[in-house]
């Protein structure tokens, strides 16, 4: 018998994990080469894992809602041969599943999920004095969930203190661990978890694939990046002037609408190409500073938030930019979004505006160095050459990683879309 894994393949140039959001094979089932195994979530959008080869399914290592890392097992798949070779090596593999019930957990520990794994780094979990409950003996992840629940969780150091009394360290680096909330991985550790009192009407909602993705990445943004942010107030009466002008005949003629978003993407992607710093990833022992402008963007579904990527967004015309605003958008909210459509992006801008929002400050995209926020356009009364008019205003507001961008260049950019925004008219500006 010929085994082989199936691996969380690389669904993206930055996607460092997925998370199973449902199987759609079991054990014992046939399958042939490239046939869909399960669906993941990773990046905040669906993608199907295929089958590398043609066999029966013999084991699913990894649960629906588990997150792994690319290069993780998730199943194994035993090739197409001969029922003789298969049942030799049936009989070869018992002795592990002995060694496990005996308590020998040097094989069992090769069998490890990795959401079991996972589990453990998390939460300091000493494996070898857990006890499973999987078939010969095997730790599951709902054995290390129920013993997280229980608040008696088995740890390395409590094993020492049966043999020995150790040292305990000072409490300053007490504080500073607790206050770095990182693993013993170097990776982020999970918050432990919280008891809440749930009272009668109260509502629990599990945690969606997606919401977790966004979870993930929003904290390691927030650990990992040192925010700072600021805003330019811009006069939009030239742009919504022009724009409300056209934009009947535009929908007409076009087929989709000509939106007020369509020319903020456009402005920051030509100002993008004049300050390049700005479209810049932070790689730990260097910057790295991208050449294509792919402007991701944020689009809201019921209950999570999507960030498709317009791909060389300064080579495409403003009315290119409003179609696939509007093409990402109906993906997005109809579950039709490809891996591709997420991949590349270099820069967020944030429809806030939409919502009624007048001033925000965003969380960044990781790894990107910026994301703008572009606020609801409103008229307020304003001092020109001396006398007071009605205008109509919008705030623009930058998040940025500090340690790849400085206040000075970030306000020259801001500055820069401020005046490509404020000039924009018929005269001026060309949608085609």
């Amino acid at each position: 018998m010929t085994v082989e894994q199936i691996k969380m393949p690389q669904l993206g140039e930055s996607v460092t994990e997925g998370t199973i959001s449902k199987w759609l094979v079991a054990p014992g089932d046939h399958v042939n080469k490239y046939d869909p195994l399960a669906e993941v979530m990773t990046d905040k959008v669906n993608a199907e894992v295929p089958s590398s080869f043609s066999g029966v399914i013999k084991e699913l290592i990894a649960e629906e809602g588990d997150a792994l890392s690319v290069g993780e097992v998730i199943c194994t798949i035993e090739l197409e041969e001969s029922k003789v070779e298969a049942s030799a090596a049936v009989q070869e593999k018992q002795p592990d599943v002995k060694t496990a019930e005996t308590g020998d957990y040097q094989e069992a520990k090769a069998r490890y999920s990795p959401a079991v794994l996972k589990l453990s780094q998390e939460h300091n979990i000493d494996l070898t004095q857990v006890k499973g409950t999987g078939a010969g003996g095997r730790i599951t992840r709902k054995d290390l969930l129920k013993l997280i629940e229980s608040g008696t969780i088995p740890t390395a150091a409590q094993q020492a203190e049966r043999m020995i009394s150790a040292v305990e360290p000072k409490e300053d680096q007490k504080l500073e661990q607790a206050n770095v909330g990182m693993s013993a991985t170097g990776g982020i550790s999970a918050p432990p978890p919280v008891n809440f009192p749930v009272a009668i009407g109260d509502i629990e909602i599990p945690v969606s694939g997606v919401r977790k993705a966004i979870a993930t990445n929003m904290l390691r943004s927030k650990h990992e990046a040192p925010h700072a942010w600021t805003m330019v107030e811009v006069d939009a009466s030239n742009l919504v002037g022009y724009r409300d002008s056209i934009k009947e005949e535009f929908k007409s003629k076009e087929g989709f609408n000509l939106t007020y978003f369509a020319f903020f993407v456009k402005a920051a992607a030509q100002a993008l190409k004049e300050f390049p710093q700005i479209n810049s990833m932070w790689a730990g022992d260097k910057i790295i500073q991208k050449k294509d402008i792919n402007i991701s963007i944020a689009v809201a579904a019921d209950n999570a938030l999507f960030v498709p990527v317009i791909k060389n967004a300064d080579e495409k015309t403003i009315k290119g930019i409003a179609r696939e605003i509007s093409e990402l958008a109906v993906k997005a909210r109809t579950g039709k979004l490809r891996p591709e459509d997420m991949q590349g992006g270099t820069f967020t801008v944030n429809n806030t505006g939409s919502f009624g929002s007048v001033q925000s400050m965003g969380i960044l995209n990781y790894p990107q160095a910026a994301i703008l926020q572009v606020e609801s356009i409103v008229k307020r009364p304003v001092v020109i050459n001396g006398m007071i008019a009605v205008r109509d205003m919008v705030n623009v507001c930058m998040s940025l990683d500090h340690r790849i961008l400085d206040g000075l260049i970030c306000g020259r950019f801001l500055q820069r879309v401020k005046q490509i925004i404020e000039n924009t008219s018929k005269t001026t500006t060309s949608i085609y």
